[in-house]
Protein backbone atom coordinates (compact mmCIF):
# COMPACT_ATOMS: atom_id res chain seq x y z
CA UNK A 1 0.00 0.00 0.00
CA UNK A 2 1.39 3.61 -1.10
CA UNK A 3 1.65 6.09 1.89
CA UNK A 4 -1.10 8.47 2.42
CA UNK A 5 -1.13 11.75 3.62
CA UNK A 6 -4.17 13.64 5.52
CA UNK A 7 -3.63 17.34 5.97
CA UNK A 8 -4.64 19.58 8.54
CA UNK A 9 -4.39 22.88 8.66
CA UNK A 10 -4.30 25.53 11.65
CA UNK A 11 -5.35 29.28 12.08
CA UNK A 12 -4.77 30.95 14.87
CA UNK A 13 -7.52 33.31 15.57
CA UNK A 14 -7.28 35.12 18.89
CA UNK A 15 -6.44 34.52 22.93
CA UNK A 16 -5.87 30.40 22.95
CA UNK A 17 -8.42 29.65 19.96
CA UNK A 18 -7.82 29.04 16.77
CA UNK A 19 -9.58 27.06 13.53
CA UNK A 20 -8.70 23.44 12.50
CA UNK A 21 -9.20 23.15 8.45
CA UNK A 22 -8.35 20.58 5.88
CA UNK A 23 -8.39 20.83 2.23
CA UNK A 24 -9.36 17.54 1.94
CA UNK A 25 -12.52 18.52 4.34
CA UNK A 26 -15.87 21.34 3.87
CA UNK A 27 -16.34 21.58 7.47
CA UNK A 28 -13.95 23.94 9.45
CA UNK A 29 -13.70 22.90 13.49
CA UNK A 30 -12.90 25.64 15.90
CA UNK A 31 -9.86 24.11 19.10
CA UNK A 32 -9.00 26.35 21.57
CA UNK A 33 -6.84 25.68 25.12
CA UNK A 34 -8.81 23.41 27.46
CA UNK A 35 -10.30 25.51 30.22
CA UNK A 36 -7.91 23.56 32.92
CA UNK A 37 -5.01 25.42 31.44
CA UNK A 38 -4.39 29.44 31.81
CA UNK A 39 -6.22 31.31 29.95
CA UNK A 40 -8.14 27.60 28.53
CA UNK A 41 -11.64 28.17 26.94
CA UNK A 42 -14.71 26.39 27.57
CA UNK A 43 -16.55 24.75 25.38
CA UNK A 44 -14.37 24.43 22.40
CA UNK A 45 -12.94 21.09 21.26
CA UNK A 46 -9.18 21.13 22.46
CA UNK A 47 -6.24 18.82 21.43
CA UNK A 48 -6.86 16.41 24.06
CA UNK A 49 -10.41 15.80 23.05
CA UNK A 50 -9.37 15.35 19.43
CA UNK A 51 -6.51 13.25 20.50
CA UNK A 52 -8.86 10.81 22.44
CA UNK A 53 -11.56 11.45 19.63
CA UNK A 54 -9.00 10.43 17.17
CA UNK A 55 -8.72 7.22 19.25
CA UNK A 56 -12.49 6.35 20.06
CA UNK A 57 -13.59 7.03 15.79
CA UNK A 58 -10.47 4.88 14.53
CA UNK A 59 -12.27 1.98 16.96
CA UNK A 60 -15.48 2.36 15.50
CA UNK A 61 -14.36 2.38 11.77
CA UNK A 62 -11.91 -0.81 12.46
CA UNK A 63 -15.25 -2.08 14.02
CA UNK A 64 -17.15 -1.55 11.07
CA UNK A 65 -14.86 -3.39 8.79
CA UNK A 66 -13.89 -5.97 11.14
CA UNK A 67 -17.50 -6.57 11.47
CA UNK A 68 -18.68 -6.89 7.77
CA UNK A 69 -15.64 -9.09 6.93
CA UNK A 70 -16.70 -11.47 10.08
CA UNK A 71 -20.83 -11.06 8.83
CA UNK A 72 -21.38 -10.05 12.52
CA UNK A 73 -24.90 -8.80 12.78
CA UNK A 74 -25.65 -5.86 14.65
CA UNK A 75 -27.66 -2.81 15.23
CA UNK A 76 -26.03 -0.44 17.25
CA UNK A 77 -22.56 0.53 17.99
CA UNK A 78 -21.53 3.38 20.08
CA UNK A 79 -18.63 4.24 22.29
CA UNK A 80 -17.92 6.94 25.30
CA UNK A 81 -14.17 7.25 25.60
CA UNK A 82 -12.02 9.30 28.47
CA UNK A 83 -8.50 10.59 27.74
CA UNK A 84 -6.17 11.19 30.73
CA UNK A 85 -3.87 13.91 30.97
CA UNK A 86 -1.77 13.75 33.38
CA UNK A 87 2.08 15.15 34.45
CA UNK A 88 4.94 12.46 34.16
CA UNK A 89 8.49 14.00 34.84
CA UNK A 90 7.41 17.59 34.43
CA UNK A 91 5.82 16.68 30.85
CA UNK A 92 1.97 16.84 30.54
CA UNK A 93 1.42 13.55 28.81
CA UNK A 94 -1.84 11.54 27.39
CA UNK A 95 -0.70 8.44 29.45
CA UNK A 96 -4.57 6.39 29.23
CA UNK A 97 -7.52 5.96 26.96
CA UNK A 98 -10.19 4.11 28.17
CA UNK A 99 -12.72 2.91 24.93
CA UNK A 100 -16.27 1.73 26.54
CA UNK A 101 -17.85 0.35 23.42
CA UNK A 102 -21.58 -0.47 23.52
CA UNK A 103 -22.47 -3.18 20.18
CA UNK A 104 -26.12 -4.11 20.07
CA UNK A 105 -26.83 -7.19 18.81
CA UNK A 106 -30.40 -9.00 18.07
CA UNK A 107 -29.53 -12.48 18.61
CA UNK A 108 -27.88 -13.90 21.60
CA UNK A 109 -25.69 -16.42 19.91
CA UNK A 110 -23.84 -13.76 18.33
CA UNK A 111 -23.03 -12.25 22.12
CA UNK A 112 -19.00 -13.84 22.07
CA UNK A 113 -18.36 -13.06 18.41
CA UNK A 114 -18.99 -9.83 19.21
CA UNK A 115 -17.13 -9.63 22.18
CA UNK A 116 -13.88 -10.80 19.41
CA UNK A 117 -14.79 -8.44 16.78
CA UNK A 118 -14.12 -5.69 19.19
CA UNK A 119 -10.98 -6.58 20.80
CA UNK A 120 -10.00 -7.53 17.37
CA UNK A 121 -10.67 -3.96 16.24
CA UNK A 122 -9.04 -2.38 19.42
CA UNK A 123 -5.78 -4.39 18.22
CA UNK A 124 -5.79 -3.51 14.54
CA UNK A 125 -6.75 -0.05 15.20
CA UNK A 126 -4.32 1.78 13.02
CA UNK A 127 -4.63 5.21 15.61
CA UNK A 128 -4.23 2.95 19.09
CA UNK A 129 -1.24 1.46 17.25
CA UNK A 130 0.68 4.55 16.89
CA UNK A 131 0.52 5.69 19.96
CA UNK A 132 2.27 5.27 23.14
CA UNK A 133 -0.82 6.37 25.81
CA UNK A 134 -1.96 2.69 27.14
CA UNK A 135 -5.41 2.29 25.58
CA UNK A 136 -8.19 0.31 28.12
CA UNK A 137 -11.54 -1.51 26.46
CA UNK A 138 -14.49 -2.31 28.30
CA UNK A 139 -16.87 -3.57 25.73
CA UNK A 140 -20.39 -4.22 26.42
CA UNK A 141 -22.82 -5.68 24.17
CA UNK A 142 -26.42 -5.07 24.42
CA UNK A 143 -29.08 -7.68 23.64
CA UNK A 144 -32.13 -6.14 22.02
Amino acid sequence: MEPHFYNVDIHWKNDRKGEMSSPELTEKLDVATPPQFPKGVENIWSPEHLFTSAVASCLMTTFLAIAENSRLEFTDFECKSSGKLEQVEGKFLMTEIILEPTVTISNPDDQEKAERVLHKSEAACLISNSIKSKVSLIPKIRIS
